[in-house]
């Protein structure tokens, strides 16, 4: 069954988009936790971090540059920060690798 990430990514539930590329896109979390908060989402269905290969290297490095480009553009010259939930104990609420910005 798709998550709901996988659906986004196929345009099938409607989300606030700020940046899609061939790798990812990210698009404005529904119940922010700061005034910025955004989700950078592979296309790649990888479930969690702790599931990555050393295969999937380019993808991680790829997402955070795409945090640090995303910051930039939102003007977070101040700070920002940069999490990445793993299992239901670390705060995962969808089985897809996300980054929050």
């Amino acid at each position: 069954m798709p998550t709901l990430f996988e659906k986004i990514i196929a345009g099938e539930i409607p989300a606030d988009i700020v940046h899609e590329d061939s790798e990812c896109i990210a698009i404005r979390d529904i119940d922010p936790q700061a005034p910025t908060h955004l989700l950078i989402i592979p296309r790649k269905v990888l479930p969690r971090l702790a599931e990555a290969s050393e295969a999937d290297a380019g993808l991680l490095g790829h997402l955070l540059l795409v945090a640090r480009t995303l910051a930039a553009r939102m003007e977070l010259e101040g700070g920002f920060r940069v999490v990445i939930n793993n299992g239901r104990d670390g705060g995962e609420s969808v089985p897809h690798l996300h980054v929050h910005l």
